[in-house]
């Protein structure tokens, strides 16, 4: 039997919780995740041009650029572990000529002076001709930002006649995603309801991504939680989730939420991961320090593999909308902050000025509370995330602090009950332990574990205490697993798939 008929009896074993004798290699399956992912530019836009300006950062958003291989070039190159579970997402300024005139903004025309591939063109050919490229270099697809408006270089007072033909373009071209973003029209819901709709009568195949107003999560599919400084961006995100999951009534399930560049957060709480890290790692070409991804904190551009862990975790269970199930969100807050420094965001903050924010201290989903008990002598908590997937899939993250000038991975002791384990269970970050709780007694003959970033399964049975209904992990085996496939200086933190064999 080939590596990929191993793969296959393994998703089998997950997906229908069956036992067999039959060898398993792989628990994640090669078949490349559906959920709705993707990698942006916008970081390398401003990189490359060592964010000079914004115009700069602007006319960076080039055919060259993205598929050349010059130095700082060929980004169509990058995280090709999972490009094809991704959308390559052009983002500001793909349809507007080079010299920034901003009434061509929204005109969803590909510039043919950015791609000159394209001169000559109708605009649903130029984007097929990009959609294609994208998809030749490894990728799910192509995505585009957005701007909310129609171009006023061509805006003929049919809202609805505009809007159509465009669609119609992504139609015809394959286009998967748009990230609909600033704009005249940024803040209505009404249009952005709109534009949802009228999007899966004219092209069902694409994904629409809202952000900015939490009063458009009753219609999007799929809502952003919008930008946020890397140094202090994990309360920020947290923060933002939990709002967006208790901003709608009990009711009908809306709008994935995409937690943009978090992606352990998205593995967590059941959401989409919008990649803004890339792999230019060091100082920017001027010799300046990178103020958008800084190497102090946690450092995120040495910690790559942290993006290819969870989204290879969405090809065991993808992101799923608001309301699919109850959830918890922790009236005690936690309270993080950073003591900046000099080049440590693209926001105006001085050196000594106190980057301060809180989040719940627990958010889940489908799951009660866990119970979360530190050491003696600890006093710092983690932020602990877990949700139970629409397949039965549970996935539980402990999330690390932002104090003072540290990024600090307290490990506590988390308990969480659960109904079975006949899925697969993910496990991210330190643990000092994890136990799961069932309602019935364990009996498991066999568990394996996976590196997420591996392609390697090991026989763990020896290694898991089970007592009764109690499976007990320690976070040393969490650690060991989830860092087998490591990339070397990589600083990502364990991130690993356990199967429970009966």
């Amino acid at each position: 039997m080939n590596k990929i008929i191993y793969t296959a009896i393994a998703c089998s074993f997950f997906l229908f919780g069956c036992s067999s004798s039959k060898k398993i290699t792989s628990l994640i399956p090669e078949k490349p995740s559906q959920a709705p992912d993707y990698f942006c530019t916008w970081n390398l836009q401003g990189y490359v041009t060592s964010f000079s300006s914004t115009e700069a950062q602007r006319n960076a958003m080039n055919e060259k650029n993205i598929f050349g291989m010059g130095p700082y070039e060929h980004w169509a190159g990058m995280f090709k572990k999972v490009n094809r579970d991704l959308y390559f997402l052009l983002d500001d300024s793909w349809d507007a000529p080079l010299n920034n005139d901003k009434s061509y903004f929204g005109s969803l025309i590909v510039d043919s002076t950015r791609f000159p591939s394209v001169a000559g063109k109708k605009p649903a050919q130029r984007l097929k001709i990009l959609s294609d490229k994208a998809k030749k270099a490894g990728w799910k697809g192509l995505g585009l930002w957005v701007c909310a408006q129609e171009a006023p270089k061509y805006k003929t007072g049919d809202s609805v006649g505009y809007w159509t033909e465009r669609l119609q373009w992504m139609d015809t071209a394959g286009v998967g995603y748009w990230k609909v973003d600033w704009g005249e029209k940024d803040r209505s819901p009404e249009w952005r309801g709109f534009l949802t709709d009228l999007g899966k009568q004219i092209a069902p195949q694409l994904k629409i991504e809202h952000a900015l107003i939490p009063s458009v999560l009753g219609k999007a599919e799929l809502y952003r939680t919008y930008d946020v400084e890397n140094i202090i961006a994990v309360p920020h995100t947290i923060a933002r989730i939990g709002s967006a999951l208790s901003h709608l009534p009990p009711g009908k399930a809306t709008s994935i939420i995409n937690c943009e560049d978090e992606p352990y957060i998205a593995a967590g709480t059941g959401c989409a991961i919008g990649v803004m890290r890339h792999e230019f790692s060091g100082k920017l070409p001027n010799g300046v320090q990178d103020m958008v991804f800084p190497p102090s904190g946690r450092d995120l551009k040495n910690r790559r593999d942290e993006v290819v862990r969870a989204v290879r975790w969405h090809r065991i269970a993808e992101p799923f909308e608001i309301n699919r199930n109850e959830v918890y969100i922790d009236t005690m807050q936690l309270h993080d902050y950073w003591v900046m420094e000099k080049n440590e965001t693209w926001m105006d903050r001085k050196a000594g000025d106190v980057n301060s924010m809180s989040a719940p201290a627990v958010i889940t989903r489908g799951l009660e509370k866990p119970v979360i008990t530190l050491k003696d002598g600890d006093t710092l908590q983690p932020y602990i995330l877990a949700s139970k997937y629409p397949n039965g899939a549970i996935a539980v993250a402990a999330i690390g602090r932002t104090i003072k000038r540290e990024y600090i991975t307290p490990r506590a002791n988390v308990l969480l009950k659960v109904d079975s384990l006949n899925k697969p269970l993910g496990v991210f970050g330190h643990f000092n332990e994890l136990t799961l709780e069932l309602k019935t007694s364990a009996g498991f003959k066999r568990i394996f574990a996976q590196d997420l970033a591996g392609d390697k399964a090991i026989d763990v049975t020896q290694r898991i205490i089970i007592k009764e209904d109690k499976v007990i992990i320690s976070g040393a085996l969490i650690d060991e697993i989830g860092l087998m496939a490591a990339t070397s200086g990589d600083k990502s933190e364990p991130g690993l798939v356990l199967f429970f064999q009966r």
